[in-house]
């Protein structure tokens, strides 16, 4: 079957929109191909700097003929009916449809609509132009007199059609001026010909031979590779980095690996603010001497060129510019210690954290008051948790962070470290921000679990308390990753925490007024609760089951809550537990159909004169002992011998639905067993809502 080979041939596209451009084009011609009619087999897409193309195999030469009975309205309706029956069948008067007769209905319209086959390449002719001029572009742009857009001005668009054993076809359109051909353009400095191309295969190994790797996943390995190599051959090793390796294959047709390398001294400065110097200014890649763990005064670039003198020259020109940069550095990181850390605090008055939250410098004295409040909590000393939540903002208005955002906190734990500060002191300033993401470490330092919980609990608080809580896919606050990283703080740590507690104390602490603290404190809550769903989905926890343990008041330690999850799922999914689930429902159903036919819930003790037969007997007995045993199983803390205490409620459950009837014509037997039914309700509650689990 035929293949279509699409390229669409531009000035440079930006590194960051190509891999979403190739899925895009993919994505919007293989739907059209479908939509009409011409199934294929298999599509990839690919992109360079300069192109984007896309390779679509296996599709068929045309469309299947289609034939279609519509049927319309009865013979004798009204005629805006019948003509709007016309329209829609595309008949021109209403002989063009046949009679059908029905015994029930009467005689009716039928029209018969045919629609020929039609050829692929009219197919992708007709349908290309509205895709290019539809374009889903982040960002996109006219030229010179066209009146369509692009991301850069386009230049050629190669489609060409046809099987393998075939010349292929052109498909012929237009977009803005440009016509549809089979030819191409080789790599800008080092094969800049046309070329003419038939199909994918020799498309590909055309490109090849004109300096061009099409497959950004190839190029990304040849840097990698070839980069891994260059670090060997000097002792040392290349320091990966996902993100620059996707950017810079995005950046060169060609890629050819070279190193360079910058003075020694300017290695006094910290590894991290070398590393983003050279990445973010020159889209290079550093070097690490493998014993110190350091890094060494070498780095790796990627040209997009085989230059005449081996790449001396373009060396030489990043070198300059890195020197430069490594320069301001120097002079930012030095800048920055002549003054102490706490000097810095006033400034934070001066930056504004939220319009309704106050200044930094305002949100910086409730994380002392409150990481002091929970330093005991988690067995840090307060003083050091205090001095630790007083400094750890204070690196944001330092010249090293105001030039990289990204390096907050961690610049705060170099700057506290060389003045002395206390190590954990120093520690807790870096790791408060922690976790930033689900592959991100929490801290495990008291000082800075302290100060890490008051962060995210003051943020949570706060934006709780003017109502800019997350919406939809909408959280602009990074709220739900706050709350993630409070639940992983406390369970990576085994920590004991009543979250109500800290929630209040950090509502308390916010300059604004809350109308219903409880409100808040109880939506915070159920926030919490959702978010450890999400945590624990991956350990294949059910949600019901959190459900049902968060439904149980005062369930607001974390710790607990997730062992009384784990012993719950042991429990429903044991024969035992799962019978008395089945149990439990039924007694369940029958309280709030009776209730409800009563109009009054059923309450108090059933009493032992009423208990008649031995099944009910029994049962009573059972309860008692049940709920006795379960709640100081549960004082205790362990869950599973709450659950085994009431495992034991299952055989006696069975046999009172065996053999009694509930019901009784007697009122106050009837009244006796539902309070025993109520009962069992009650006993299951000591350890977990049983009516939230779903089964």
């Amino acid at each position: 079957m035929p293949d279509l080979l699409l390229e669409l041939f531009s000035e440079e596209i930006p590194a960051r929109m190509q891999r979403k451009a190739a899925d895009d084009l993919k994505s919007l011609v293989t739907n059209a191909l479908v939509d009409a009619g011409l199934p294929y087999e298999g599509a990839k897409s690919f992109a360079t700097p300069r192109r984007l193309a896309l390779q679509v195999a296996g599709v068929p030469v045309a469309s299947a003929a289609t034939r279609e009975e519509r049927k319309g309205p009865r013979v004798g309706a009204p005629e805006k009916a019948v003509e709007g029956f016309l329209r829609g069948a595309g008949l021109n008067s209403i002989d063009e449809a046949s009679i059908q007769s029905d015994p029930k209905k009467g005689d009716f319209y039928v029209a018969v609509i045919e629609k020929p086959g039609r050829s692929a390449i009219d197919i992708i002719a007709e349908f290309m132009p509205g895709i290019l001029r539809n374009f889903p572009w982040q960002k996109s742009m006219r030229w010179g007199t066209a009146t369509t857009k692009w991301v850069r001005p386009l230049h050629s668009i190669v489609a060409t059609f046809g099987p393998e054993t075939e010349e292929p076809d052109v498909v012929p359109f237009d977009f803005d001026g440009i016509a549809s051909g089979q030819t191409t353009r080789g790599h800008r400095f080092l094969a800049d010909e046309v070329f003419r191309v038939r199909r994918f295969d020799d498309y590909a190994t055309s490109l090849e031979k004109h300096k061009v790797v099409l497959d950004a996943d190839r190029r990304k390995d040849i840097i990698l590779n070839d980069a891994k190599d260059r670090a060997l051959a000097l002792g040392l090793e290349l320091v990966e980095d996902p993100g620059l390796l996707d950017e810079v294959a995005g950046l060169v047709e060609w890629p050819v690996v070279l190193t360079g390398s910058f003075d020694e001294d300017f290695l006094t400065i910290p590894d991290e603010c070398i590393q983003l110097t050279i990445r973010v200014n020159q889209k290079c890649f550093v070097l690490k001497d493998p014993t110190s763990g350091r890094l060494a005064n070498r780095f790796v670039l990627i040209s997009n060129l085989v230059a005449e003198d081996g790449g001396k020259t373009v060396v030489a020109g990043n070198e300059k510019v890195i020197r430069a940069r490594l320069s301001d550095a120097r002079f930012f990181w030095e800048t920055d210690l002549k003054s102490k850390l706490s000097d810095n605090l006033p400034k934070l008055d001066e930056v504004k954290f939220h319009e309704k939250l106050g200044s930094v410098g305002e949100r910086v004295k409730r994380l002392v008051s409150l990481s002091g409040k929970l330093a005991p909590i988690v067995g840090a000393d307060a003083e050091k948790a205090k001095r630790a939540a007083e400094l750890a903002k204070a690196d944001l208005v330092s010249l090293m962070v105001y030039e990289f955002p990204e390096l907050q906190g961690l610049m705060g734990r170099y700057y506290a470290a060389a003045q002395g500060e206390d190590a954990s002191v120093a520690t807790a300033i870096e790791d408060h921000y922690k976790p930033q993401g689900p592959s991100d470490r929490a801290p495990t330092d008291p000082v800075a679990i302290a100060v890490a919980l008051a962060e995210k609990l003051d943020l949570l608080a706060g934006f709780w308390a003017i109502d800019e809580k997350p919406t939809g896919s909408k959280d602009p606050y990074a709220l739900r990753r706050a709350a993630l990283g409070v639940i992983r703080i406390v369970l990576e740590n085994n920590l004991r925490l009543n979250l109500a507690g800290e929630i209040r104390a950090a509502l308390d602490l916010q300059s604004v007024t809350v109308s219903d603290p409880a409100g808040v404190v109880a939506d915070l809550l159920s926030f919490f609760a959702d978010r450890l769903k999400v945590h624990l989905k991956d350990e294949g926890a059910r949600h019901d089951l959190i459900d049902a343990v968060f439904a149980l008041e005062g369930q607001d330690d974390l710790l607990m809550v997730v062992r009384r999850v784990e012993a719950l799922g042991k429990f429903v999914s044991s024969d035992d537990g799962a019978n008395l689930l089945a149990g439990y429902k039924r007694a369940v159903n029958i309280l709030r159909a009776e209730e409800k036919k009563d109009g009054k819930s059923v309450s108090g003790r059933p009493h032992a004169d009423h208990l008649k037969e031995q099944a009910e007997i029994d049962l009573a007995a059972a309860i008692d002992t049940a709920r006795a045993e379960a709640a100081e199983a549960v004082t205790l803390e362990n869950f599973e011998g709450a659950m085994e205490a009431l495992s034991k409620l299952r055989a006696p459950v069975d046999r009172f639905f065996e053999e009694i009837l509930v019901n009784d014509e007697d009122p106050a037997l009837r009244l006796n067993r539902l309070q025993l039914l109520a009962e069992i309700r009650d006993a299951t509650h000591v350890v977990a809502d049983f009516s939230k689990v779903a089964g």
